[in-house]
């Protein structure tokens, strides 16, 4: 039997390009939103992509700043693209060619999110300086330095249900997903629920680690290409993607010092392996406890190591030692 293949449909070579400035943003997801640009499939779209502040944290922000922030203004995202001929149904296959970075960008541990927040009360933040050419590794105060891996955060399509939603949990059609692995290269499949699709991207990240477990990254500014084909009628219950080679090559290089979680609760045990990372790297690197949670964040990675032998699970937290080297 001969498998079916889904129809892309796209404009070819010599593909039209557009740029869509950061100013033409918004907050949230509502299929009502005007597009600020139609385009057919094929089509390359440049967008200016904010950091997730919207602009209120900058590279002179200090601590204070943090508890400041209007959260009504909290990760924008450039938007939305209406795509010809897209319908509910399709899938919008898009393709992540490239990303401009700008050079600095912001960590911080806000009170109330983050898998620790109970444990970590009070505001922290750390400002980023790399270069943006090179893209070595960022340093981190005294203690060490972060390989970099740029990637987009939130990127998703409108859903058909009727008003405002919020920006913050991800959804069926994407969002803020905080995928490290969305980065260039990627082909990343959403399902359509409106017409047009209605598509936005921000949130774009210098560094994450799996999980993003203080609830930020390396937030940082930049300019990213995208590249839009349909593919018909093809049903996808969730997002999918496809990357183009491996992953974690700007990490592995020293090996990984790992702390676990086991317990019935997957939560539970994913706090306890973060809690032990955060304590191992404090006690043996002398930092303070709440920079070793953001370190945690921008560069470890928080796998589910076994799910099968019931009534307990395994969650494993991943930290480079590379970071140190």
């Amino acid at each position: 039997m001969t498998p079916t293949v889904p129809h892309v449909h796209h404009a070819g070579c010599g593909c039209p390009r557009h740029t869509i400035h950061h100013a033409q943003s918004h907050v949230g997801w509502d299929n009502a939103f005007t597009p600020v640009l139609r385009v057919e499939p094929g089509a390359l779209i440049n967008f200016e992509v904010f950091e997730a502040s919207g602009g209120q944290l900058s590279p002179a922000s200090k601590v204070e700043d943090v508890g400041t922030m209007d959260f009504g203004r909290i990760n924008p995202v450039t938007g939305p693209v209406y795509i010809e001929g897209a319908e509910p149904g399709d899938v919008l296959k898009v393709t992540l060619h490239s990303f401009k970075p700008s050079g600095w960008g912001w960590t911080a541990n806000i009170p109330g999110f983050g898998l620790l927040a109970d444990e970590f009360k009070d505001p922290a933040l750390q400002i980023w300086s790399y270069d943006a050419s090179t893209m070595a590794p960022a340093l981190f105060g005294k203690w060490g330095k972060v390989p970099l891996k740029p990637f987009t955060g939130t990127i998703g399509v409108a859903p058909a249900a009727p008003g405002l939603h919020s920006i913050v949990p991800p959804r069926r059609v994407g969002g803020n997903m905080d995928v490290r692995d969305l980065s260039a290269g990627t082909e990343l499949y959403l399902p359509v629920e409106v017409a047009g699709a209605l598509f936005s991207v921000g949130d774009t990240h210098a560094a994450q680690g799996d999980g993003e477990v203080c609830g930020t990254a390396i937030e940082s500014p930049m300019q990213v290409e995208l590249q839009f084909d349909l593919i018909k009628q093809t049903p996808l219950a969730f997002p999918r993607f496809t990357t183009a080679g491996p992953v974690s090559r700007h990490l592995d290089a020293k090996g990984y010092e790992v702390t676990m979680g086991v317990g019935p609760d997957l939560m539970e045990a994913a706090r306890a392996a973060v809690r032990g990372m955060v304590e191992l790297l404090a006690r043996s690197h002398g930092m303070p406890a709440v920079d070793a949670y953001m370190l945690c964040s921008v560069c470890g990675d928080l796998r589910i190591s076994e799910i099968v032998d019931m009534p307990n699970w395994v969650v494993s937290f991943y930290f480079p030692r590379v970071v140190f080297d």
